[in-house]
């Protein structure tokens, strides 16, 4: 693809969501890398004049995280205007954001997920939205469209779980209250068709929260994670049934949870993982000799697939 040495990349980045710094990190990371690699690269943080902006450039690497960006509306401007993009198209952006949406569909695909129920500001639900019951504790409180462990709660009693849902509300008008398994957080990228090593995380405080991901000394990361064969084999299986069933294009990053018992479940899917030179598919990209940059190149040529 000698071509693209010759258009404007542009790389969106920022954006006015409750995950704008990290985004800033990693777009201006993945710009830096373009550049070494010879691409003539525009850093364009995404605000109201996006649409003007967009003249500007041939060729979008969106490094967007949370709305609007990773929801599938900034991809929709891309297909109005006719611009190639990174990352999955409007559908596949916005089954991946909702978790709710995901854990649906993975249930379909034989993928284990958490026991949970669904809580909506308008007090409705849908059948099979109840596998939890009531009165079940630990349990984790999630907004079901945020990232970043953005709203995330971990709740131990009905005074601990009010406080979680008046914090999780104030992120969505719809809620997760999934039963929290106690055991080791593993993340599994995805890089093209391919499963990365699966990466294990561990916080040095309870919950793998905004404080841990993204500050530094706070988590340790061990890849590839100290894990039976079998579980990181299903692991890997389940990242890319991931990938291919919420239509995910190029790189994706799925976390799961295993038990202290060996049981696995699915979490949810990020289709615009973090992407500075530390963030977690990165470190297992490079486990198989994929660096930094020839990974940013990677994402950049998706765009055309």
């Amino acid at each position: 693809m000698q071509e693209l040495l010759y258009k404007r990349v542009g790389v969106l980045l920022g954006g006015p969501s409750s995950e704008r710094e990290v985004s800033l990190k990693s777009g201006k990371a993945v710009a830096e890398a373009l550049r070494r690699k010879g691409y003539q690269v525009v850093e364009i943080d995404v605000g109201q004049d996006l649409w003007e902006r967009l003249d500007e450039i041939d060729v979008a690497v969106v490094i967007l995280h949370g709305k609007p960006g990773e929801d599938g509306v900034v991809q929709g401007l891309l297909e109005m205007k006719g611009i190639p993009y990174t990352g999955p198209r409007v559908l596949g952006s916005a089954l991946a954001m909702n978790k709710l949406v995901s854990k649906k569909i993975l249930r379909q695909h034989g993928v284990n997920t958490a026991p949970y129920r669904v809580v909506r500001k308008n007090g409705k639900s849908l059948p099979g939205e109840d596998q939890l019951g009531e009165n079940v504790f630990p349990v984790v409180v999630k907004p079901s469209d945020e990232g970043s462990t953005i709203g995330v709660s971990i709740a131990h009693n009905e005074s601990e779980l009010k406080d979680a849902l008046d914090k999780a509300f104030s992120y969505s008008d719809e809620v997760i209250i999934e039963k929290y398994i106690a055991g080791k957080e593993l993340t599994v990228g995805v890089v093209g068709d391919t499963a990365l090593p699966v990466l294990e995380i561990r916080p040095k405080k309870g919950l793998y929260d905004y404080e841990s991901k993204y500050t530094k000394g706070l988590t340790e990361y061990l890849v590839p994670a100290p894990i039976p064969e079998e579980i990181a084999k299903k692991a890997q299986e389940w990242a890319l049934i991931a990938h291919r069933a919420l239509y995910q294009r190029g790189v994706s990053r799925s976390d799961f949870r295993l038990s202290e018992d060996g049981e696995l479940f699915y979490l949810e899917t990020n289709s615009i993982p973090g992407l500075t030179e530390t963030s977690l598919l990165p470190k297992a990209a490079k486990v198989l000799g994929i660096e930094f940059d020839d990974l940013a190149e990677m994402i950049l040529k998706s765009a055309f697939e």
